[in-house]
């Protein structure tokens, strides 16, 4: 069986396209322009990419990095986005479980990944639960 050409996947970045960084990345700030300089996986695509600022940043999802053509319009669809879900009339929830994700504000970085303070909380709750000390 053949695999598709890279062609027939349009929302996969190519080597050398131009891109910028949909959001904050380590070091590089949002809207930094980019190059990729390679892509991996089949289902599970990610990027390299050399900024423009000097970083170099790997395994990056593609909902990461938004092509320099379509940089325009990505930031008006995220504006319009965000408008909808401020303008959105939902009543909050009061379950108890949403004062747990309300508070639960920060966290502790990992290895370069943030762990939700709700994450740490839930473990702390589970960890007392069983009768766990530390």
């Amino acid at each position: 069986m053949r695999m598709p050409k890279d062609d027939t996947l349009p929302h996969n970045l190519r080597k050398k396209e131009i891109v910028k960084a949909a959001i904050n990345l380590r070091g590089v700030p949002e809207g930094t322009m980019g190059r990729v300089i390679l892509s991996s996986g089949l289902d599970w695509v990610r990027y390299w990419v050399a900024f423009d600022n000097g970083v170099e940043v790997g395994s990056l999802h593609r909902n990461k990095l938004v092509r320099e053509a379509e940089w325009d319009a990505y930031l008006v669809q995220r504006e319009r986005s965000q408008e909808i879900a401020e303008n959105s009339t939902e009543a909050p929830d009061t379950s108890p479980e949403s004062d747990t994700q309300s508070s639960g504000s920060g966290g502790v970085e990992v290895n370069g990944v943030l762990v939700p303070q709700l994450l740490l909380d839930r473990s702390q709750a589970a960890l007392e639960r069983l009768g766990v000390t530390r």
